[in-house]
């Protein structure tokens, strides 16, 4: 098998757009989008975020791992300040800014070649190769959408229902 195969690298991407854009992305968007601003801005401590914080911080994470290195531009985040904030942008507007952001890294990851993910780029600092790249940020966005889910659960009191298709063993009925 060759270092390069186109398809091994249209799985690794077809799987990555799935989760992405499949499941996590509309799942947040459905679970935030009702939030009023002070369920977007609360925080349960000062050592927490909110789900405002993390909206910016994902953000933040798609452009400069994905957006700016596969496009060879410079990276222009600020990532404190995605941390520092506790009020500002509503739910829809900060949607609307990852949506962007999304929308550009989806557009990447349908012309991605198999010698784009092998090739490595500067990112934070340090050489990373693009299959590293794409796969910290579907882990990374994974991780905070299981966060922003939570946070969500906690002010609604209610089952999100994504998972109601399912039986006792986890299988579709």
């Amino acid at each position: 098998m060759a270092t390069s195969n186109p398809e091994l690298a249209r799985l690794f991407l077809d799987f990555s757009r799935q989760k992405l854009f499949g499941q996590e992305w509309p799942r947040m968007k459905e679970c935030v989008a009702p939030l009023t601003p002070e369920q977007v801005w609360w925080r349960p401590n000062e050592a927490s975020n909110s789900i405002g914080n993390l909206l910016l911080h994902l953000e933040g994470n798609v452009r400069q791992w994905l957006v700016a290195s596969f496009s060879r531009a410079e990276d222009s985040r600020n990532r404190p300040a995605e941390f520092a904030a506790k009020e500002g942008a509503t739910a829809a507007e900060l949607l609307h800014k990852l949506g962007a952001a999304l929308d550009e890294a989806a557009a990447l990851l349908d012309r991605l070649t198999a010698e784009e993910l092998l090739a490595v780029y500067p990112i934070r600092g340090n050489h990373v190769r693009g299959l590293d790249a794409v796969y910290t940020v579907v882990e990374h966005f994974g991780l905070h959408y299981g966060q922003i889910l939570y946070i969500v659960k906690l002010l609604s009191a209610k089952d999100l229902g994504f998972y109601k298709e399912l039986n006792m063993t986890g299988r579709a009925r």
